[in-house]
């Protein structure tokens, strides 16, 4: 079983809070949930295992309304 995500990881491409973990054969990239959905045809073709935590995306959101 994978880890979960946790504040403290970041999206490759953009630093945000990262919500997908891609596991690829040479490793592994982290994307906040914009640009997962914008590079995920691409990383689909080549990951083996794609770990996708973006429903946590309201209820995050959600915590800091509090």
């Amino acid at each position: 079983m994978t880890q979960p995500l946790t504040a403290a990881d970041r999206c490759d491409r953009c630093g945000a809070r990262a919500y997908v973990r891609v596991f690829l054969p040479v490793g592994e990239l982290l994307f906040c949930g914009h640009h997962a959905r914008e590079h995920s045809a691409k990383f689909a073709e080549l990951a083996f295992h794609v770990q996708d935590e973006t429903d946590r995306l309201l209820a995050d959101a959600g915590a800091g309304a509090l």
